[in-house]
């Protein structure tokens, strides 16, 4: 493998944060992954399921989309083993490969593999590495012994992925579903789903299924080669063999730029020395041109030369003559004696007027012992203490004025409540007349006149009840039903909804609401209400008049 060339940092990771290596390699090379997987795996969906239709066996069309994943796993693995060289397949190039590229270990992953909680990570071993037979089991079990327990979680997690998609999807509809339609609408799914299940929602269960996988199983088949990949640096440190090839590239670099000094300056070295640059020892007329001048400085020369090395082996007594000689040379007559000279130092600095001193005496306290410093003084902290002594003090006060700002921003909430609780009882409403009705009773003959009188008669509740309990036979009668005893108004709206007049089903629904405003919120419509409803139920329902 050609690591030199691998566009991601290699290092070691732990088994999560390989993972996440991986996905981001997934999100990064996104396209050329789903676009082919897409094609791939939407071609064998329809021929799948063309199939299965055809013999009226539409769950076989999703087992086969379970069985084959292997295969399409192919196509995320074959772009991430490319792009990680720096090397992304196009999409022709992937759909290409697909015919002849890592078919050999199929027969594996398709039998005795297929439910190996492993696959995501020996998928790399067995299509990138293709050994022979007896190395590769110990690859596997080399690979497996650092990343079994990261596979299987992967594993895991990624089918509660999918799981939670395929139900979410299949859920979904339900949130477009009005409450009161709710209940009905779940059994009625549910009964088209197990009882007598149609083509089309069988078709659209693995519709769901495919999307699930295909949102999903890129990332799975990802991870599990980030898993791969770390494995194998920790291995081979291939971290470490990158680093030695970028510390000998930088040497060789190195190297030839000294060679090439070094070719550089062999001319020069090898060039004839001018003759200012021979030996200062040897005779002047082969150094000089033979000037007065040149031959006065090469004798001085000369002779301070020799004069030097003639004084290497001298004793230092003789050195200090030598030098008390060239000091005569030098001062001459004037140099003044070393011993006289420091007595007259000494005479000059005895005189008052150079150095005046004098003794003065004052009165000083004794030094206090220093006290020693306490280990938790932190003046850097002394705002903290300041706010605790703040709020130690004024803290009831505060709290005071945070109940009182809070009783006001809310008082639009309590102020009424309190207002309704200082109003004086009112007198109790007369007692709702409760009259009980046999379900069996025959209605009367004349259901319009009969509801007129008792509403004439001051009895409403009874009129509504006599026209509630004509409009629910008529409507049961209008679609041939038989409601249970005991029937809600809910459920004798939903019957209605099967009556083929619309008007039919307005005017029912109509009466239900002036009988729900009745006898649940004691509130009865105005007797013009009454008339129109009372009309028009007898000219929808055919009641004599």
């Amino acid at each position: 493998m050609r690591i030199e060339s691998l566009a991601v940092e290699l290092r070691p990771r732990s088994g999560w944060e390989a993972m996440e290596l991986g996905a981001a390699l997934v999100r990064r090379h996104a396209a050329a992954i789903w676009v082919p997987w897409i094609i791939v795996t939407g071609l064998a969906f329809t021929l799948l399921n063309l199939a299965a239709w055809a013999i009226d066996q539409l769950w076989l069309a999703l087992l086969a989309m379970w069985w084959l994943r292997p295969v399409f796993d192919r196509i995320p693995l074959y772009v991430l083993s490319r792009a990680v060289f720096g090397s992304v397949p196009t999409v022709a190039d992937t759909l290409r490969a697909q015919l002849y590229w890592g078919w050999r270990p199929m027969l594996g992953h398709l039998t005795w593999r297929r439910f190996s909680p492993l696959r995501t990570a020996m998928l790399p071993v067995d299509l990138l590495e293709g050994a022979a037979p007896a190395v590769m089991r110990e690859r596997r079990r080399v690979i497996g012994a650092g990343n079994g327990g990261h596979a299987a979680m992967l594993t895991l997690m990624c089918l509660h992925f999918i799981l939670a998609l395929q139900i979410s999807a299949v859920l979904i509809p339900l949130v477009f579903v009005p409450n009161e339609l709710l209940s009905e609408t779940a059994r009625g799914a549910w009964a088209t789903i197990t009882e007598s299940p149609p083509a089309w929602a069988l078709i659209a269960l693995n519709g769901v299924d495919w999307l699930a996988v295909a949102l999903i199983e890129p990332f799975y088949i990802g991870a599990g080669f980030g898993l791969y990949l770390n494995r194998r640096t920790q291995l081979e440190a291939w971290d470490l063999e990158i680093a030695f090839r970028r510390m000998r590239r930088r040497l060789a670099a190195a190297a030839g730029t000294s060679l090439l000094a070094l070719v550089c300056l062999v001319p020069l070295a090898m060039s004839p020395m001018p003759a200012a640059a021979q030996d200062a020892g040897a005779p002047p007329s082969a150094a000089t041109d033979g000037t007065p001048a040149d031959k006065e400085a090469t004798d001085k020369a000369a002779t301070d030369k020799t004069a030097s090395d003639s004084t290497d082996d001298v004793p230092a007594d003789e050195e200090a003559e030598a030098d008390d000689r060239s000091l005569d040379d030098i001062f001459g007559d004037q140099r003044v004696p070393h011993q006289a000279f420091e007595r007259s130092v000494k005479q000059a600095y005895k005189d008052p007027d150079l150095r005046p001193t004098r003794t003065i005496s004052v009165w000083k306290p004794k030094k206090k012992k220093e006290e020693k410093k306490d280990p938790f003084d932190m003046p850097s902290l002394a705002w903290l203490g300041a706010i605790f002594a703040f709020v130690a003090e004024y803290g009831l006060w505060l709290l005071l004025a945070v109940l009182v700002g809070l009783l006001v921003a809310t008082a639009k909430r309590w102020l009424p409540w309190l207002q309704l609780a200082a109003r004086p009882p009112q007198a109790q409403p007369d007692p709702v007349e409760v009259r009980s009705v046999d379900e069996h009773e025959p209605l009367p003959p004349d259901i319009a006149t009969v509801a007129r009188r008792l509403w004439a008669q001051g009895q409403p509740r009874r009129a509504l009840a006599l026209l509630y309990r004509a409009s629910v036979e008529a409507m049961a009668a209008r679609i041939d039903a038989h409601l249970p005893p005991g029937a809600t108004e809910a459920e004798c709206l939903r019957a209605s909804r099967r009556m083929p007049v619309a008007e039919d089903r307005e005017a029912f629904q109509r009466v239900v609401r002036v009988w729900q405003y009745a006898a649940y919120g004691h509130s009865l419509p105005e007797s013009s209400d009454f008339e129109t409803l009372l009309d028009l139920l007898a000219r929808r329902f055919r009641w004599t008049s």
